[in-house]
């Protein structure tokens, strides 16, 4: 499951890495950024919104994950600038002990949760996280930013189900 779209490097990245036979579920609640994967972003997007392996729902993921069930291999999140910093108000639940235990509901056992943040690594964050999920860690991601003509980074939080 990967919450947000955005610009589809998550949804290109994980069909990189998948056999043939798997499948991906990319919720996006903003109809605007299908449209523009679709359309002007098109050369970009590589197809990867065509690919039968892809179930596109619109919609919040945070939607998705408090329905019933099914089960993933992994849930990756993009959806929020990070844990302190939401883009819908209605996502800190997410980030909540309570939140990350209905997410891990849809993980199989050892299945992997993993969320981009804009913020530098959170320790109050990773304390929630460590209550949630085993081998909870933070990785810092840098990289070269055309834009500031400098070195960006995020954070990257990943844990690994324990129950599934």
């Amino acid at each position: 499951l990967i919450g947000g779209y955005g610009m589809g490097f998550t949804l290109r990245a994980a069909l990189a890495a998948l056999p043939a036979d798997a499948r991906v579920t990319v919720a996006e609640l903003v109809p605007e950024i299908i449209a523009w994967a679709r359309g002007p972003m098109r050369a970009l997007a590589a197809g990867c919104l065509d690919d039968s392996r892809v179930q596109l729902v619109m919609g919040d993921v945070a939607d998705r994950i408090a329905a019933a069930p099914p089960t993933y291999d992994a849930i990756l999140l993009d959806v929020d600038h990070s844990p302190r910093h939401q883009l819908d108000p209605t996502h800190a639940d997410l980030y909540t002990p309570a939140g990350l235990t209905a997410l891990d509901r849809h993980l199989r056992p050892e299945g992997v949760f993993a969320l981009w943040s804009d913020d530098p690594p959170d320790d109050e964050f990773m304390r929630v996280l460590a209550t949630v999920f085993d081998d909870a860690a933070a990785h810092v991601v840098d990289f070269d930013n055309p834009l500031t003509a400098g070195v960006s980074s995020n954070t990257v939080y990943v844990g690994v189900s324990r129950t599934g």
